[in-house]
């Protein structure tokens, strides 16, 4: 239960700070500015990585669970649990920010500015990249290690900056379904649920056949 728990508080942490800096950027007049954003999402990656990793493995991302799972890392009973808790982390802390920004439609939601399917394909990649570091720096399913905070959320800071205006960036189906709910609009929904975890398997898949012998 206590791994439960961590990925509750890794992933309420990660949505409260990363849309949270949205939420605030847009309450200040862009204050934080978009590189302040990006650097935010980094950053609190890196810090739950180095504060859960030897606890859960600091997952805070359905489709990293899975991703893991499909490696037979994870138990099927423990992927489940993870993601459940990860999501309800997440609107958890949508739900606050609601609470203290009541004028906030968006509340930090990913929305695409291109067309729908660009922005299914941006996030497969953008999701094949982060996993692709993450199988390259993690123990096992355990995203521990004194470079694995740094890389990850290095990749993290990394794609939000480039990618954040086109997609939002998620790369995390508990990071985008979390303010939907909060703000009640599911539209593109499907994008940043479907998309991470075609790209995250996408980066097993082509990791195992670079260390097949």
């Amino acid at each position: 239960m206590k791994k439960y728990i961590s990925e509750f508080i890794g992933t309420f942490i990660l949505v409260f700070a990363g849309t949270g800096a949205i939420v605030i950027n847009d309450f200040s007049g862009g204050a934080i500015t978009h590189p302040g954003i990006a650097i935010v999402f980094g950053l609190v990656v890196m810090a739950m990585i180095y504060s859960l990793g030897d606890l859960s493995g600091a997952h805070l991302n359905p489709a990293v669970t899975i991703a893991f799972l499909s490696r037979k890392e994870i138990s099927p009973r423990d992927s489940l649990g993870y993601i459940i808790f990860q999501v309800l982390g997440g609107v958890s802390s949508s739900f606050l920010l609601k609470t203290i920004f009541p004028e906030n439609t968006s509340l930090g939601m990913t929305l695409p500015s291109i067309s729908p399917g660009g922005a299914f394909i941006f996030e497969v990649l953008l999701t094949f990249i982060l996993m692709f570091v993450i199988l390259h720096v993690a123990t096992g399913a355990k995203e521990k290690g004194f470079m694995a905070g740094v890389a990850i959320g290095g990749t993290v800071c990394l794609e939000a900056m480039f990618a954040g205006p086109v997609t939002g960036a998620s790369m995390n189906p508990a990071r985008s379904i979390a303010p939907a709910l909060a703000a009640g609009d599911l539209t593109h929904l499907w994008i940043y649920i479907i998309a991470p975890v075609a790209g995250a398997l996408l980066a097993v898949a082509v990791n195992s056949y670079l260390k097949e012998e």
